[in-house]
C-alpha cells in the first residue's frame, strides 16, 4: 500500500520536454498543471516530498478536509506548492517565509493561481519566532489551518518554530503538518510539540521516511 500510494504521489511530478533559462517542476493537483520555478542555492527554494505528501491529502481528502473559505496560513512556504493547491481547492490562504524568499514565492504563487481561484492568496514574511505579535495579533488573525511540509530539519530556530506554532493556533485551528524523520534532534521536536497540542498521524509513508499529522491544542481533538 505504501509502495502504490507514493508512486500516485510522485507521479503528479513532471518535468519540462525542453531545458529553459529558469529551473522549474510541473506538478498535478487540484485539476490545474502548476509550474514551480526553484532555486538551487538554498533549502527554501525546492520542493520537497513533504510538500507533495501533504498536497496529496489535501486533494484527496477535500469532503473531510473542505478548504472552501477556510482561512489558512503555511508556514515555510517554500516554493509554495502547498499553498498554491490550498488555494485551488477554495481556500484563503497567506503563504509565508523568509524575506529572501518571498520574490520566488510571490512569483510561483501569482503565476500558478491568478484568475483561478475563489480568493487571491497571499504572500508575506514570517521569521519564526520574530514579531508574532506585531504582525499577527492574535486578536485579529484567526486561522482555520496551519500548515507545514518539511520544517522540521537541521536548522537552529527549532524553539522559534514551536513558539510560532503556539501562538498561530488558536483552540479551534487544525495543524496539518508533513515530517519527513532525519536525525535523533529533529526527531525530538516531535516530544516537544506534544507538549502542547494533540498529535494524530494520518499517513504514513515507510519509503519516504515522512509521516502526516493532524494537531490541535491539547484536549480540543475529541471535542
Amino acid at each position: 500500500e505504501d509502495a502504490q500510494i507514493v508512486a500516485e504521489i510522485m507521479g503528479r511530478r513532471f518535468f519540462p520536454d525542453l531545458i529553459a533559462y529558469k529551473t522549474w517542476e510541473g506538478f498535478h493537483f487540484a485539476g490545474h498543471e502548476i509550474r514551480i520555478t526553484e532555486a538551487t542555492d538554498c533549502y527554501g527554494a525546492v520542493v520537497w516530498p513533504s510538500a507533495l505528501v501533504l498536497c496529496h491529502f489535501l486533494e484527496t481528502n477535500s469532503k473531510q478536509c473542505n478548504l472552501v473559505d477556510k482561512n489558512v496560513i503555511e508556514i515555510g512556504a517554500g516554493t509554495g506548492l502547498v499553498s498554491i493547491v490550498a488555494s485551488l481547492l477554495g481556500a484563503f490562504v497567506t503563504a509565508t517565509d523568509l524575506p529572501e524568499l518571498l520574490g520566488n514565492l510571490q512569483h510561483n504563487v501569482l503565476q500558478n493561481t491568478k484568475q483561478k481561484c475563489k480568493h487571491q492568496p497571499c504572500v508575506k514574511e514570517l521569521s519564526w519566532g520574530i514579531d508574532l505579535e506585531k504582525n499577527f495579533p492574535r486578536s485579529s488573525c484567526h486561522f482555520d489551518y496551519i500548515m507545514a511540509a518539511d520544517v522540521v530539519y537541521h536548522h537552529p530556530f527549532l524553539d522559534e518554530l514551536l513558539l510560532t506554532f503556539d501562538h498561530l493556533c488558536m483552540n479551534d485551528t487544525v495543524i496539518l503538518w508533513a515530517m519527513k524523520f532525519r536525525l535523533e534532534n529533529e526527531n525530538r521536536f516531535v516530544d516537544r510539540f506534544q507538549t502542547l497540542f494533540d498529535l494524530e498521524m494520518i499517513s504514513n509513508f515507510p519509503s519516504l521516511n515522512i509521516a502526516l499529522y493532524k494537531a490541535m491544542r491539547k484536549g480540543r481533538m475529541k471535542a
